[in-house]
């Protein structure tokens, strides 16, 4: 007697984030349905017209709009802009015309970035003075 596996699904929500969209911005027919693994491999893959207009030109899930203004996430939180799902468009006049919010969360992640590299060093040094 041969099994019938059903295919793996996953929820919307799961599947926009693999595919890094907001989710409210897709279609109905993708957000009101489980996506199946192939699914999303195929979407991967060979993305639709969608698909690509949402990951050029927004709105962008908070995590990317972090990314894209060289900030993190916890700096968007730190300046209400917790819900923020901003296009493209609304990035760029942003780091075109930065607040001071921006320019003090920018600045912040450059500090943490140098002290992480610095941190790296360190303990690669470490590692190496350990070794035989």
């Amino acid at each position: 007697m041969a099994s019938h596996k059903t295919p793996q699904t996953m929820k919307p929500e799961t599947a926009a984030k693999k595919l890094n969209v907001y989710l409210p911005a897709t279609p109905d027919d993708f957000k009101n349905q489980p996506v199946t693994r192939e699914q999303l491999n195929e979407l991967l893959s060979s993305p639709p017209e969608w698909l690509v207009e949402l990951r050029k030109n927004g709105p962008h899930p908070r995590n990317e709009v972090a990314r894209k203004l060289g900030v993190s996430v916890s700096g968007l939180a730190r300046a209400d802009m917790n819900d923020a799902a901003l296009t493209t468009a609304e990035i760029t006049a942003l780091l075109e015309a930065p607040p001071a919010w921006l320019v003090t969360e920018r600045a912040t992640q450059a500090e943490v970035r140098s002290e992480n590299t610095r941190i790296n060093a360190r303990d690669a040094e470490r590692r190496e003075r350990l070794q035989p």
